[in-house]
C-alpha cells in the first residue's frame, strides 16, 4: 500500500530535531509521498528547501489568511519566484479565517484574491483553508473560478451544503483527523461516505489534528499518523483500505501534477 499526505507542516519548528525519524516511520507506515505546505515567506522556503532535501516530499508556497496582514506585493514576487522550483507543485495556503481574525477581513480578502490571480498566472493548482467565512469564501472563489482551474479544501468539516458548492466547482476535499474524533467527526463522518471517491485526498495536517487514537499518546501529529486517517476513511465507505489508498494516490497525484511512480517504493 502507499498513502500520500495531501498536507503536512514539516517545516514546523517541532520537527527540527527529529525529522530523519518522523520521515522513517511515515515510509514503515507506508506513507510514501508528503506535500509540506508554506503559510508565509519563511515556511514556504523550509518548505522548499526540504522538500529538495527528502525524495518522496513536494511543497507548496503561500501566505495563510491569519498572515494577510503582513502580505505584501514584494512578499508575493519573491514567493513567484520560489514557485519556479520543480518541487513546488501548488500554491497556498491560502484562503479565509474569520474564526480567530488573526488578520483583518479587508486584508484576507484582498490578498486571497491576489493570490488567485497569482496561482492561475502560474497554472498552479491551490490548497485552500477555509473557517467561518459566513459564504464569502464561496463567492470570491466563484468569481475567481474557472473549469480549468484545480484545487482542494484542505481540512474540510463544513456543511454538507458548502461540500456540494466545492464539488461543483470540481474541487478535491481534503480529509483530516477530525474524521476519528468521536463528537467532532460526526458530521463529517456522515459526509465522507458520500464524497466521490475521485475528489478525496487525506491528510495529516501535522504537528495539527493527531487523530485518535495517537491523540491519546501524542501531542504531535505526524505523516506516519496519516495511516490510521485512510484506514478510518475506508471503514466508513466500506471499502478495502488497499484500494482506497490507490485511488487516493492517484487524486494527489493527479491534483498536483506529479508522476505517481516517481516516488519511493
Amino acid at each position: 500500500m502507499k498513502i500520500f499526505d495531501s498536507h503536512c507542516h514539516l517545516d514546523d519548528t517541532g520537527f527540527d530535531q527529529d525529522l530523519i525519524q518522523v520521515l522513517q516511520r511515515a515510509c514503515q507506515a507506508d506513507v510514501k509521498a508528503m506535500m509540506v505546505v508554506g503559510v508565509d515567506a519563511h515556511s514556504s522556503k523550509k518548505a522548499v528547501s526540504i522538500a529538495n532535501e527528502h525524495p518522496g516530499l513536494i511543497a507548496s508556497v503561500g501566505v495563510h489568511p491569519h498572515d494577510a496582514e503582513a502580505c505584501s506585493k514584494e512578499l508575493l514576487d519573491d514567493l513567484k519566484v520560489l514557485a519556479s522550483d520543480a518541487k513546488v507543485r501548488a500554491w497556498g495556503e491560502t484562503g479565509l479565517d474569520f474564526n480567530r481574525m488573526y488578520s483583518p477581513q479587508k486584508d484576507q480578502e484582498y490578498w486571497f484574491i491576489r493570490q488567485l490571480e497569482l496561482a492561475s498566472q502560474l497554472s498552479l493548482p491551490l490548497i485552500f483553508h477555509e473557517r467561518d467565512s459566513r459564504g464569502r469564501f464561496l463567492e470570491i472563489l466563484r468569481t475567481h473560478w474557472g473549469p480549468d482551474r484545480q484545487g482542494v479544501v484542505h481540512c474540510f468539516s463544513g456543511s454538507a451544503d458548502e461540500l456540494d458548492a466545492y464539488l461543483g466547482l470540481g474541487l478535491y476535499i481534503g480529509i483530516t483527523g477530525i474524521l476519528t474524533i468521536q463528537s467532532r467527526g460526526k458530521a463529517l463522518r456522515q459526509m465522507a461516505r458520500h464524497i466521490p471517491a475521485e475528489r478525496l485526498l487525506v491528510e495529516t495536517d501535522a504537528p495539527y489534528l493527531t487523530p485518535t487514537p495517537h491523540r491519546n499518546k501524542f501531542r504531535r501529529n505526524e505523516p506516519a499518523f496519516v495511516r490510521t486517517v485512510l484506514e478510518k476513511l475506508a471503514d466508513i465507505r466500506q471499502e478495502p483500505p488497499e484500494t482506497l489508498a490507490a485511488t487516493l494516490w492517484d487524486n494527489t497525484c493527479r491534483l498536483f501534477g506529479t508522476d505517481p511512480t516517481q516516488y519511493p517504493s
